[in-house]
């Protein structure tokens, strides 16, 4: 007897392949963009993981997410532990579920939306990490928390902007590239 699942086959079939393309970007394509902070490394993994929660919605997305944040943390980022696993999770998480939690409310698709999801997955991922930075950074780096916050502003904000920032461009114009082919592909 078949196996039910609530989820398509072709659907995981597609995020899997998602999920392969998130990791394999992140083992080529991995560099640090604050000096002070040389462990903050931008990764394109979230581009993947963003089209994800274009197809098939937030919770989607954040499934994948996570997925993505643990094979991660277990191969290419194992230096990072489990903190960085958590991070990663936070980080990636909460910018694909704003990005899909406004993609998909309401009615209709539009270029238009997809900016404004993509520009609120870069504020929700911005104060997400600017609060659990101050709560996991410090035991990471092994430095009071003091020393910490004082790196919120000047590091942790700028580097977030960023890299969320870099991510929604490469994002967007991915899906503009190939965004309605990958939906004919979904029906």
């Amino acid at each position: 007897m078949p196996v039910k699942t609530k989820m398509p086959l072709k659907q995981l079939t597609q995020m899997a392949m998602l999920a392969a393309i998130s990791i394999v970007l992140v083992f080529f394509i991995r560099f640090p963009i604050m000096p002070a902070a040389p462990f903050l490394e931008y990764t394109p993994a979230e581009v993947p993981v963003m089209m994800a929660a274009f197809l098939y919605g937030p919770a989607a997305a954040l499934v994948l997410a996570v997925v993505v944040a643990v094979v991660q943390g277990m191969t290419v980022s194992a230096h990072s532990g489990i903190i960085g696993i958590i991070m990663n999770i936070l980080s990636m998480g909460s910018y694909v579920l704003a990005v899909g939690l406004i993609y998909h409310r309401g009615y209709g698709k539009s270029t238009k939306k997809a900016v404004a999801a993509m520009f609120a997955g870069i504020i929700a991922t911005t104060a997400v990490m600017a609060f659990w930075n101050i709560v996991f950074t410090p035991i990471f780096m092994g430095v009071p928390r003091q020393v910490v916050i004082e790196m919120i502003v000047p590091i942790f904000v700028p580097f977030n902007l960023i890299r969320a920032g870099i991510n929604s461009l490469i994002a967007f114009a991915a899906w503009r590239a190939v965004g309605a082919l990958l939906l004919k592909q979904v029906k």
